[in-house]
């Protein structure tokens, strides 16, 4: 008669794995000095929470609305007035859009004030202006989709004076508007932008900007 011994599984792998992910991650032994407990010190996470909100929420809309110049702005006065709390929905994202632009004036400013722009984050600092570029990219996309006259008079404005700027304005006013005149080329394309191409783009440097924080920690204030 064979006898098998029964042994307990061996967990040293799962163990060394899972310390090679916290390692990778920064994770392990992460702790948040005490200095870095202060509210000032939240700005970013803060913009974080409210950028999640707005993915949540845009998500939503993006089931009703209509990216056309004949039914934009009926899919928008659908979701306000017609689905069910589809007016408390569209409030939440576009309050959290501009308490996010808030916010992350007050993070870029904590970080010019405290001075955690120096060496050795001055990497860090051009991706975080970079990310503050971004988000008044989808200020500006955002505010033109209900195509109403107030979004359309002020999206052919601000865009006018792009124009004008010497050597890239016309370059870059041909990208967004794509003609002559505000029409469903550029509703199309501020669409596109404002839920595919941005938020992949920021996404993508988030997680960079996060991971450089995790490796080289929260700096001390001046």
């Amino acid at each position: 008669m064979r006898v098998v011994s029964e042994e307990a599984p061996d967990k040293s792998t799962s163990i060394n794995l899972l310390e090679r992910i916290q390692a990778a991650f920064f994770f392990k032994d992460w702790s948040i000095p005490l200095y870095a407990r202060r509210y000032y010190f939240c700005f970013g996470g803060i913009t974080f929470f409210l950028f999640v909100i707005q993915a949540i929420t845009g998500a939503i809309l993006t089931i009703y609305y209509v990216p056309s110049v004949e039914k934009a702005y009926a899919s928008v006065y659908y979701v306000h007035h017609y689905v069910n709390y589809g007016w408390l929905i569209r409030s939440i994202h576009y309050w959290s859009a501009n308490l996010m632009i808030i916010f992350v004036l007050l993070h870029t400013l904590r970080v010019f004030i405290t001075g955690s722009y120096k060496k050795p984050r001055e990497f860090n600092w051009v991706i975080g202006v970079f990310l503050f570029g971004l988000v008044f990219g989808f200020s500006v996309t955002g505010s033109f989709l209900p195509w109403d006259q107030k979004s359309f008079w002020v999206t052919t404005v601000m865009f006018s004076f792009l124009k004008k700027i010497p050597m890239i304005g016309t370059f870059f006013y041909q990208i967004m508007i794509g003609d002559d005149v505000l029409g469903q080329t550029a509703l199309t394309r501020f669409f596109s932008f404002h839920i595919m191409i941005l938020p992949a783009i920021i996404v993508f440097f988030l997680a960079l900007h996060f991971y450089i924080v995790r490796k080289q920690g929260i700096s001390r204030p001046l």
